[in-house]
């Protein structure tokens, strides 16, 4: 008898931590900083406090969800098993750009700053070169992947601590415009403008994303129930606390900032702090940050891919094949290499941009998730069960709706072609096994021949 092989749970609770950090990639928040600054209208503090809360109820609802299907799929399995196949489906067709991008903006964004270092080396080679490591190492295991992911996050955090000290050193010395370390009126402005911390904070829940990418591996962790809902809250409070303090600290310390690239703004804040030599740790560190987020997204979406096929959404016998040996779906892994080879021809502010659509499309659904799963299917409606599953959720939900209106027009008018495209790729799939059916009915000399 043929011996079925299925994933193997060997995460514990820091792996998984490390894997969602990673994924996140704390040096986003510099990545992203001259435009999100600009989007919230120099309000970063605020804006992040803002994405704090509106992600906050939502990682609630997917430690709730993961209790009650702890299995790969995220929000596509909460969904569907909680609402509807069809939402589901939706929700899973959203995820996939989210999914997909996701690898290709760590590449691209690789690429970038080793063309940068290594001009003569074209963007095209970095690129080639990143995908094949990834595979290899998404390839070898799960486990792999989560030591490299422990070690980059170390990393990071280690350098953003030394920022902030740096940052800190100037505002005790006193130099410049600072401002005073306890004064909190100039967070939100001299004029309370929430319009912008908001616009800011639509932008900047990007940053956080990598806590809700941790429930594709419920099926690889050691006591999933447990341990996911315990590392989604970790991720989230971690990155939450370093944005605010980074944000914080350099409001304070330089309140007349300016730049005139919103690309490289970052940079120059860095060189503001710590000249040249932080400068170019920083760019050392950001380029061991992006391999490490690439391979924590490749490991994500062939995950969610693996989740996919097994509900016969994608082809069921390419996306479900196990690796004998290493345990993992390398014909999802090789897939989206293959895929990820675009980034030679994607911007990267597009990319992102796709990344928030579809993660705050998911992210709705599954606060919805909620209150359909415990309040209404499992009737759970005592007065401590009503704000649980009834409120919270509706609080999310509320909250990164309204962040979804705030993206850009091109970025929702694509984001509803995608999933329009979705719906009749659905239609003709159900077509077509329909026809399977009724001709598998039919008798054997009325089939249609090839």
């Amino acid at each position: 008898m043929k011996e079925h092989t299925t994933l193997v749970k060997s995460l514990k609770l820091h792996q998984v931590v490390f894997m969602g950090l990673a994924w996140m990639t704390p040096m986003i928040y510099f990545t992203v900083y001259g435009v999100a600054h600009e989007a919230a209208s120099g309000m970063l503090a605020a804006a992040y406090i803002a994405a704090f809360v509106a992600i906050f109820f939502t990682a609630y609802s997917y430690s709730r969800m993961v209790k009650a299907y702890p299995i790969a799929g995220s929000a596509y399995t909460y969904t569907k098993k909680a609402i509807h196949p069809k939402a589901g489906f939706l929700v899973g067709w959203a995820l996939l750009m989210d999914y997909i991008f996701s690898p290709i903006i760590a590449i691209l964004t690789f690429g970038i700053f080793m063309n940068t270092e290594f001009p003569a080396i074209p963007v095209y080679v970095w690129i080639i070169l990143m995908n094949v490591v990834l595979a290899v190492v998404n390839i070898v295991g799960i486990k792999s992947a989560a030591r490299v992911s422990g070690l980059s996050v170390l990393i990071q955090i280690g350098f953003i601590l030394l920022f902030c000290i740096l940052v800190l050193k100037d505002i005790l010395a006193g130099t410049g415009d600072v401002s005073p370390l306890f004064s909190f009126g100039f967070v939100f402005g001299d004029n309370l403008s929430m319009g912008a911390a908001f616009s800011g904070a639509a932008l900047i829940c990007f940053c956080f994303l990598g806590f809700d990418a941790v429930t594709t591996m419920a099926e690889e962790t050691i006591d999933a129930k447990k341990t996911i809902p315990k590392a989604i809250f970790l991720i989230v409070f971690i990155a939450a606390t370093m944005y605010f303090a980074i944000s914080y600290f350099t409001q304070v310390a330089y309140p007349s900032f300016t730049f005139t690239n919103p690309d490289n703004a970052a940079y120059s804040l860095v060189q503001l702090v710590g000249g040249n030599l932080l400068s170019s740790l920083f760019i050392m560190v950001l380029m061991v940050a992006t391999f490490t987020q690439g391979v924590s997204s490749m490991t994500s979406v062939s995950r969610f891919l693996y989740a996919l096929g097994r509900e016969s959404i994608v082809p069921k016998k390419f996306f479900t094949t196990l690796h004998p040996t290493f345990k993992t779906p390398v014909a999802n892994i090789l897939f989206i290499a293959v895929l990820s080879l675009s980034a030679v021809f994607i911007n990267l502010d597009t990319a992102v941009l796709f990344v928030s659509f579809g993660a705050l499309v998911a992210f709705v659904f599954v606060n919805l998730s909620v209150i359909f799963h415990y309040y209404i299917k499992l009737e759970r409606r005592s007065a401590t069960e009503t704000c649980l599953y009834l409120i919270f959720p509706l609080m999310g939900t509320g909250f990164i709706s309204w962040l979804l209106t705030l993206l850009d027009k091109n970025t929702l008018f694509v984001g509803i072609v995608w999933i329009i495209v979705g719906f009749i790729y659905l239609y003709v799939k159900a077509e077509w096994v329909k026809a399977k059916e009724r001709e598998a009915d039919l008798p054997s000399a009325d089939r249609i021949q090839p």
